[in-house]
């Protein structure tokens, strides 16, 4: 059934990743090793189908190989690895209003127990959750089928998953106000305010928590403080901006936020191993390999 669900990703995913007809579906596709990828996360699932990938946060790293799922509850900036090729997955966008539908239709919108929030989480997946996201893949197959059934099979695709060991969580994440909803809160607020300066009790402030609680539950979730989740995202957008090559350098950090430009080349140098300036040039590089060598999968 893997290598059925692979076959269909791979009919359908052009270049390393594309979206699709599907609401909420995406695919990822790799036949060579990349370099390591910086990337922000939504809550999502990745269920891959073969190869491997892992991923990593602050202190907090989650491989997962084929045949196993990767949850990220919250907006996440994350380094990607793949550590097996070829890779091929496919990811489904968690939208919170489709599974507080489908706990109303299944009587469990109070059955979530209180539990530390977690950021990612990777686990195996039972056989009729393969069929089931196999069938939902397919889907792309015959386009005039996606609109009347591709719902139905994204709740069946949820439904499999509460039965799962993920249940739990994705229930926690449903509740309105439980930890792992807070912290995801906090996530998307820092995201839609990370080039402005900010305090851990600001920050707190918007989590309804204690600077310490929140500290505690964030590290947790995410494997870094607030200011250092603020500090990558920062970072992350800089490099985006410097592959891009539509600013300098020195514009650049201060659109992301940096009032030195010298604690930028450092913090910048430290994460990403080289300068600014040739770090975009590898960069630049590599995209241009990358558009040579990448074809469209029939």
């Amino acid at each position: 059934m893997l290598d059925q669900l692979a076959a269909a990703i791979d009919r359908h995913c052009v270049g390393l990743g594309s979206d699709t007809k599907i609401p909420r579906l995406s695919l990822a596709a790799a036949d060579e090793p990349i370099d390591p990828t910086g990337l922000l996360y939504e809550p999502m699932i990745c269920f891959v189908a073969d190869g491997a990938k892992r991923t990593t946060s602050g202190d907090l790293s989650q491989v997962a190989h084929a045949g196993q799922m990767l949850l990220t509850t919250i907006d996440l900036p994350v380094a990607v690895d793949l550590e097996k090729v070829p890779y091929r997955s496919a990811v489904m966008q968690l939208d919170g209003r489709v599974l507080a539908d489908l706990l109303i239709e299944l009587d469990e919108t109070g059955s979530a127990t209180t539990s530390a929030a977690a950021g990612q989480v990777s686990a195996p997946m039972t056989p009729e959750l393969v069929n089931a996201v196999t069938r939902w893949v397919e889907l792309l197959d015959t386009p005039e089928d996606i609109r009347p059934l591709a719902p139905r099979i994204e709740s069946e695709v949820l439904y499999r998953l509460l039965r799962s060991s993920l249940g739990a969580i994705l229930r926690q994440w449903s509740l309105a106000d439980s930890t792992t909803s807070r912290v995801r809160q906090v996530a998307r607020w820092i995201c839609e305010h990370y080039t402005e300066p900010l305090s851990i009790d600001a920050i707190a402030a918007v989590a309804h928590m204690s600077p310490a609680s929140l500290h505690r539950h964030f590290k947790a979730a995410t494997g870094m403080s607030p200011l250092k989740y603020q500090k990558h995202l920062r970072l992350q957008a800089a490099r985006r901006r410097l592959a891009a090559g539509d600013a300098t350098a020195a514009q650049i950090a201060q659109a992301v936020g940096y009032m030195s430009a010298t604690q930028f080349n450092r913090e910048y140098r430290s994460a990403y191993g080289l300068p600014p300036g040739q770090d975009a040039a590898r960069l630049r590089a590599r995209l241009t390999h990358t558009r040579t060598s990448t074809t469209r999968r029939a």
